[in-house]
């Protein structure tokens, strides 16, 4: 493995790729028994340690389908190479720099190395486009990586809305976050997942796990988790309950991600990283 860093690793064993909860403590799945380095980057770069998120684009205009495209590169070279993290090789986020748009999106790769997927912005403006992925190593071991780049979009930008609060709902499915967060590479935050208007919901698995959080501090700083273990019956839902890292105190805006009657609701809210 590329050891680019002195950091701790977590032996992580296949639990292969279909969509079903991975029995990982925080959620994840990785693929042939591989040695996973800890996430380096947090989105707002688009190097670390040697590799490169490069020829980043997205469609030209809103409103018009287009192309999310991108190459990853590893010390100047096109890196082909990915473990399965979450049952997909990448992820991508785009989120709009006032973190009104947001999009979870998995392309796929060419023979050459460039990351496709086609894709739709609904208003113009500057977008930050940040990869996740696992980059394979010679020895067959991971690198984990975050990159991001900013791209402008024309079009028109409409005003964002009032911004989330602990608790919302997008007519269907309400998240509401309980307590706040805090600093440090330990912490725990937990999130009660309902029916809008009252009632408990039976959550289906996506992409290998019961929830997805992707959050936003207003720095563009991404933090990323997954719940610890199966939902807990709560008085307004499922509670779920997720390993947190935040690196920095301040507002976050957590985009939370769940399928539910075999549709998956994406559901903004913030909270206050103490």
């Amino acid at each position: 493995m590329r050891r680019f860093l002195c950091l701790l690793v977590c032996v992580l064993v296949v639990t292969g790729c279909s969509d079903e909860p991975s029995p990982e403590p925080a959620g994840h799945t990785h693929s042939g028994g591989a040695s996973v380095s800890l996430p380096v980057g947090d989105g707002t770069a688009r190097y670390e340690v040697g590799y490169e998120m490069a020829r980043v684009g997205l469609p030209e205009r809103a409103g018009t389908a287009g192309e999310l495209t991108f190459r990853i590169l590893y010390t100047g070279r096109a890196q082909t190479r990915f473990l399965f993290e979450q049952t997909k090789k990448m992820h991508v986020y785009v989120v709009r720099d006032d973190l009104a748009v947001f999009r979870h999106v998995h392309p796929e790769m060419t023979e050459d190395g460039t990351w496709k997927a086609r894709l739709t912005l609904p208003s113009g403006g500057g977008y930050r486009v940040v990869a996740e992925f696992v980059a394979e190593d010679d020895g067959g071991n991971g690198d984990h990586l975050i990159l991001g780049d900013t791209i402008y979009v024309a079009g028109t930008t409409t005003p964002a809305p009032k911004p989330p609060t602990r608790q919302a709902d997008d007519g269907i499915v309400q998240a509401a976050v309980n307590g706040d967060g805090s600093v440090g590479e330990q912490g725990r935050l937990s999130i009660t997942v309902g029916r809008a208007g009252g009632g408990g919901v039976r959550l289906g698995t996506y992409l290998g796990t019961y929830a997805h959080l992707t959050g936003f501090a207003e720095s563009g700083a991404m933090v990323h988790m997954h719940p610890l273990g199966s939902p807990e019956p709560d008085a307004g839902g499922s509670q779920l309950q997720f390993h947190s890292a935040f690196a920095q105190a301040g507002r976050y805006r957590l985009f939370v991600q769940v399928r539910v009657d075999g549709l998956v609701h994406t559901v903004p809210v913030a909270v206050t990283v103490r």
